[in-house]
């Protein structure tokens, strides 16, 4: 079952609503995405909190095979 982007900024913008978030589907096929977020709260985490924090926000969409997102390039940061 694949995802929409919009299905992916809706899951990340429910936990960073202040977020500046850029979805891309890299193949056109609902299962290859990249995602950049950039927000506040990641201010003074490392790039493995950061990402840790933008996985729990998909709420188990990208757990195992049974997930329905396959494939996230994630770029996390803090704005300049």
């Amino acid at each position: 079952m694949a995802m929409e982007a919009h299905e992916i900024e809706q899951l990340i913008r429910a936990a960073f609503p202040q977020a500046r978030i850029t979805i891309t589907d890299l193949a056109g096929d609902g299962n290859h995405f990249a995602a950049e977020v950039v927000d506040e709260s990641f201010r003074g985490l490392n790039r493995v909190q950061q990402q840790r924090a933008v996985y729990a926000a998909l709420k188990g969409r990208m757990d195992g095979p049974n997930g329905t997102l396959h494939a996230l390039a994630l770029t996390t940061k803090s704005p300049d």
